[in-house]
Order: structure tokens, then sequence, then C-alpha cells
């Protein structure tokens, strides 16, 4: 199995991201020995939801928007939450970000509501993606081709529907990872 110690994955998120929807693929990153860095619109610490409805953990980003270089970054994970891409998609840097991940066509990983960031940033025309079933008329706007599945892998873009679907979008990114690293050998 590839060793992925030197991998590097940023997270974006701000209030309002699902909590299973960050915690969980991100301990699944650090278990295989990625580092991982959260971005935020600030950094004071972030509040997370549970199904959208009661307050979940909160974490404190490790940096800004602004000081993010993409550079240092091998993969982008979106996570989900009503609020959290709504918010996110209204921030000029997180949407460059996203572009510039998509440019470069390192990985992007969105789940649940966060593919309203890749619809923001507009780089689902063409693509095959899934998303939270309120999000997909946006996704098919944007000239997505929308699945119902509980991972779609369409080359460097990872998109998952829902909470029940982190462990599938977690291995997905983790293989993704794993084949990155092969391929550079």
């Amino acid at each position: 199995m590839a060793d992925l110690n030197d991998k590097h994955v940023l997270i974006l998120a701000t209030d309002g991201f699902e909590e299973s929807e960050l915690f969980e693929p991100r301990q699944a990153l650090l278990d295989a020995g990625v580092r991982v860095t959260l971005a935020s619109i600030g950094t004071d610490p972030i509040q997370g939801v549970v199904n959208d409805s009661e307050k979940g953990r909160t974490i404190a980003p490790d940096l800004t928007l602004d000081q993010v270089d993409i550079d240092d970054y091998d993969a982008l994970l979106l996570p989900g939450g009503v609020g959290n891409p709504d918010k996110m998609r209204l921030e000029e840097t997180a949407v460059n970000i996203v572009e510039d991940f998509m440019d470069d066509g390192k990985t992007v990983a969105a789940i649940c509501h966060a593919p309203w960031m890749l619809v923001e940033a507009d780089v689902v025309d063409g693509r095959r993606v899934t998303g939270w079933p309120s999000v997909r008329t946006d996704l098919v706007n944007a000239g997505a081709d929308v699945v119902d599945e509980e991972v779609v892998i369409d080359g460097n873009l990872i998109t998952s529907r829902k909470p029940d679907d982190i462990p599938a979008f977690s291995k997905a990114l983790l293989e993704k990872l794993r084949e990155d690293v092969a391929e550079a050998v």
C-alpha cells in the first residue's frame, strides 16, 4: 500500500459544516498518515451541526482562506452541511481555491451540499457527479451529469450524497491519493 505521509489535504469549511462530513474523512486521512490543514474565513473555532438541526463539535481552523497556497496541497476536501457551503460560495477566495485545484487537476472531494462550491466555481459542466437531492438541480443547471450513487469519481473529482456515504467517500479519496503516489514513482 502506498505511503501517504508526504500527502497534504486542505479542508475548506466554516460555521454550519455537517460534523460527520468534516471529522470522519479528516480522521480517515490522519489515520492513513496524511497531513491535513483546515482553512476558513477566520481563525476562530467554527461550529459544526448534526443533521443541520443541532449544534455539533467545533474545530479551530489552521489558517485563513487568504493564507492558502494551493501548491502546498495534493487534494481539497469540501464537507457539506447547508450553511457551510452556502457561506463559503460567497467567499471569492474560497471559490478561487476550488477553481485553482480543478484547473491544476488536483483531487477535489465534495460531499452532500458541498457541490454548491463546485457550481459556484463553474467546474461541473460535462462532469459526472452526485450530491444531496436539493443540490442536484443546481448541478444539472450548471451542466453536470447528475446520478444518485454513493460515490462518483470523474477524473480528479469525487462526490458523494450524504453522511451515510462517508465510508465510501473517504475510501475513494484515500485511493485517489494512493494512485497519485503510485503514478509519481
